[in-house]
């Protein structure tokens, strides 16, 4: 069993940065993938980033790349995610999720935890 709980969100205005992060607990975090997820008001949630049990894999979502990072911790057993140049469209519920599968994944179905979010709102 893993529980996850995401904390960093905030106000924030466009073009800031912002670092969110999410603590597990449970034995089998260092050994799980691990996902951001988001979901914005009227709009289903959608995958944003995913990084595997070690770290050395990830991916991300085409609207993210190149300004969201991925990345975790595993003696702290915290995953984070770093937003730089935040965008109006960034604005939403960010979930993290943990997966049992080793590798990243892509799939709300293929994470079996997860945190009861934190908002991210991005003023223009």
């Amino acid at each position: 069993q893993v529980q996850l709980v995401e904390s960093g969100g905030g106000l924030v205005q466009a073009g800031a940065s912002l670092r969110l992060s999410c603590a597990a607990s449970g034995r089998t975090f260092s050994s799980s993938a691990m996902c951001w997820f988001r979901q914005a008001p009227g709009k289903e949630r959608e995958f944003v980033a995913t990084i595997n049990w070690s770290g050395v894999s990830t991916d991300y979502a085409d609207s993210v790349k190149g300004r969201f990072t991925i990345s975790r911790d595993n003696a702290k057993n915290t995953v984070y995610l770093q937003m730089n140049s935040l965008k109006s469209e960034d604005a939403a519920v960010y979930y993290c999720a943990a997966s049992v599968y080793r590798s990243i994944r892509y799939y709300q179905g293929e994470y079996n935890y997860w945190g009861q979010g934190t908002q991210v709102t991005v003023s223009s």
